[in-house]
């Protein structure tokens, strides 16, 4: 293939070679594995150039998601369990996911099922906002369950749908 993206036909590896030189550009192997080779002539450090303005790009456009971690005891006063929910709803409208974990002391080990009850009221508390990713699991002393965050109706609504000029009323 040439530089304006034309198909030269099967030529061999010099007269390709010749090809591009007359131009001066590089020729770049596109599909090695086809029978006979793909090449194509190009300024190669054109496109490294461009693919890396690409990639800068895409970065820029992505968001990292990060876990943020909300740790709770099995025999928390609700106050405090307010709290925790205020974090963990903050955190989820960040965009960010939550790891809930009970951390279990001594004895309360034999009654996983108190944990189990503080972490799904936690996901009936945040249910609007968020996704249970992955429900509670007991991992050694602590329980622990993550929490993703949905995306918002009205997100998708405004990002799909055009503004319009609001009309002045008569």
């Amino acid at each position: 293939m040439d530089a304006d993206g034309g198909q030269l036909g099967v030529l061999s590896l010099r007269e390709a070679l010749s090809l591009a030189e007359e131009k001066h550009l590089d020729l770049v192997e596109v599909a090695p594995q086809a029978k006979p080779p793909v090449c194509r002539i190009m300024d190669y450090g054109k496109f490294r150039y461009e693919q890396s303005k690409k990639e800068k790009e895409a970065k820029k456009k992505q968001r990292v998601i990060t876990v943020k971690e909300v740790k709770l005891r099995p025999n928390i006063d609700d106050h405090d369990f307010d709290v925790k929910t205020k974090n963990a709803v903050r955190f989820l409208k960040d965009g960010d996911k939550v790891k809930a974990t009970i951390m279990f002391r001594g004895r309360q080990i034999v009654h996983p099922e108190l944990g189990r009850k503080l972490l799904v009221r936690l996901a009936e508390e945040v249910a609007d906002l968020a996704n249970v990713e992955r429900t509670p699991k007991l991992e050694g002393k602590n329980m622990i369950m993550i929490l993703s965050p949905k995306l918002q109706p009205q997100q998708t609504e405004q990002q799909t749908q055009p503004q319009q000029p609001s009309q002045p009323q008569e």
